[in-house]
C-alpha cells in the first residue's frame, strides 16, 4: 500500500476538521424553537413530559401539590370574584 502524499493528508485533515466543526453546530438553548418557546425550554418540557409519563415525579414537588379534588383560589381583595365582569363590580 502506497503512503498518502503530504498534500492529500492536508486535504483529508482539513475535511475532517470541517466535518467536526459542522457536526458541533446546532441550535443554542436560546434559539427560538417550535411553539413559541426556546430550544432549551422545549427540551425541558420534553423531559418533564417524559417524567410524568414514566411516573417519575420528584416527591418534594408532588408533596406541594393541592389535594385531588380540592380547589385553590387566588382571590384579590379588590376583586373578590375574579370571573366577575366590570359591570358586576361597579358600585
Amino acid at each position: 500500500m502506497k503512503p498518502f502524499s503530504t498534500a492529500r493528508r492536508a486535504r483529508m485533515c482539513a475535511a475532517l476538521t470541517a466535518t467536526i466543526f459542522v457536526a458541533a453546530c446546532g441550535p443554542a438553548d436560546t434559539d427560538p424553537g417550535e411553539g413559541g418557546v426556546t430550544v432549551g425550554e422545549a427540551r425541558a418540557l420534553d423531559e418533564a413530559a417524559e417524567m410524568v409519563e414514566a411516573g417519575r415525579l420528584d416527591p418534594a414537588v408532588v408533596g406541594n401539590a393541592p389535594e385531588q379534588g380540592s380547589v385553590e383560589t387566588n382571590h384579590d381583595a379588590t376583586n373578590p370574584d375574579p370571573e366577575a365582569t366590570p359591570e358586576e363590580l361597579a358600585p
